[in-house]
């Protein structure tokens, strides 16, 4: 992402720990590589789903979509 906003910042920040907790559950010990094709589909729904959803939360006339 080129020079994103404050808001987009903090969307950002605030997948980590979402992101932390699914990669927690499906163990801290495994290399991304070793990751099923379903877990990294997952992995992605969690990043944007939680991007997406704090963007609209926190200033919805901003979102096109």
């Amino acid at each position: 992402m080129i020079d994103p906003t404050p808001n987009e910042k903090a969307a950002m920040a605030a997948v980590l720990p979402r992101l932390g907790d699914y990669v927690a559950s499906i163990g801290m010990d495994r290399p991304l590589s070793a990751y099923s094709r379903e877990e990294i589909l997952q992995l992605v729904d969690v990043v944007l789903t939680t991007y997406f959803d704090h963007l609209r939360e926190h200033d919805p006339d901003d979102v096109p979509f």
